[in-house]
């Protein structure tokens, strides 16, 4: 069975064009990643939120993922357009 996995960013204002071409650029990768599922990215430019919804494996191969891009400089990036840390969230599908 498969996580879902959430992050809710709050973006610095004025920084959500150069966000974007950094996405196009790093969701590949994100999508391409050992025990990714998927990745949907949504906005609200109103308020600087974006809201990463992903589909992961095992929450297990979600944080080897976050450790990798850890390593090699993609999260030090990414957290360069966030006012502050994401809040990351771990959910089991209901089998309702």
């Amino acid at each position: 069975m498969s996580v879902r996995v959430t992050l809710n960013c709050q973006l610095k204002p004025g920084r959500f064009q150069t966000l974007l071409s950094f996405l196009e650029d790093n969701l590949p990768n994100v999508r391409s990643f050992k025990g990714n599922l998927q990745v949907s990215v949504l906005f609200d430019e109103g308020n600087n939120e974006m809201l990463l919804d992903e589909e992961w494996l095992t929450v297990e191969s979600h944080q080897a993922y976050l450790s990798f891009i850890n390593s090699n400089g993609v999260l030090e990036e990414l957290s360069s357009f966030l006012s502050s840390p994401p809040i990351i969230k771990y959910f089991d599908k209901a089998e309702i």
